[in-house]
């Protein structure tokens, strides 16, 4: 908490108005939910990520204050603390302040952290669920993670860990063990760091990896290949983030699948 969110007054408080941690999907707009739209065309003021679509950004209201707060590796326009520190001062004059993120604020998005925050200043505040991209990503490429020839289990894990965390790293050995399906987000950079672990664990060299680049986007782009030479791949096709990861046989579906894409509105 910071100091200024501990010395709010009670007359302060009572003065709040609210905010919505609002996801916003995993890139197409078709994927928001009606609610998150309803808040965006309401809103005073909306305070939104880097990976958020342009038409998306555009249901925004039109009076309302638009303030970019995206992180993106070696990219902030602000750091952590800031964009807490400005919703909690937003909504003392604001009724309706909304924070935008990525996909879904409790899915890898540090809703979880900002809520908190919010929750211990005395700022009302709401969680509206989003598509997360582990889910629409693989769908949109034909693969779906569980199957009842391939998968009962799925894992979603995040390959970018922050320092100070809670444990020191994923247990990437008993992932290998337990999930017939892993997604990881935010992995294409630690690439060479997780996949010789997988296979230490005992995954099969022939063990199916997709990546996916701006899921569900008109742009998104497929690079499928095995835990044997999908390092290589990448390097080769010079491939990079923000993307996910599928590691599992449910992979094998994508050749199937992927021409029944759905339509990005």
């Amino acid at each position: 908490m910071t100091a200024k969110a501990s010395t709010l007054t009670a007359s302060e408080k009572k003065c709040l108005g609210k905010v919505y941690l609002v996801g916003a999907g995993p890139g197409d707009p078709g994927l928001l939910t009606l609610k998150g739209k309803t808040l965006l065309e309401c809103a005073d003021v909306v305070i939104y990520d880097a990976l958020v679509s342009p038409q998306i950004l555009a249901m925004i209201n039109p009076n309302a204050e638009k303030i970019n707060a995206g992180k993106r590796r070696g990219r902030h326009s602000m750091i952590q603390e800031e964009t807490t520190q400005l919703m909690i001062e937003k909504a003392q004059t604001k009724a309706v302040v909304v924070r935008l993120k990525g996909g879904d604020p409790f899915i890898f998005g540090r809703g979880g952290e900002e809520m908190e925050e919010l929750v211990a200043a005395g700022v009302p505040v709401e969680v509206v669920p989003g598509v997360t991209s582990g889910i629409a990503a693989p769908a949109y490429a034909g693969i779906p993670l569980t199957h009842r020839k391939y998968s009962s289990s799925v894992t979603f894990v995040t390959g970018h860990e922050a320092a100070g965390k809670y444990r020191p790293h994923v247990n990437w050995e008993a992932l290998a063990r337990s999930s017939e399906t892993i997604v990881i987000y935010m992995g294409v950079h630690n690439l060479k760091a997780i996949v010789p672990q997988l296979i230490a664990a005992g995954c099969s060299l022939q063990t199916p990896v997709a990546l996916i680049r701006w899921g569900t986007c008109s742009c998104q782009q497929e690079l499928i290949g095995t835990l044997e030479t999908i390092i290589q791949q990448v390097e080769a096709s010079g491939f990079e983030a923000p993307a996910i990861a599928v590691i599992g046989n449910v992979v094998h579906m994508h050749s199937l699948l992927a021409h029944c894409k759905p339509v990005v509105f």
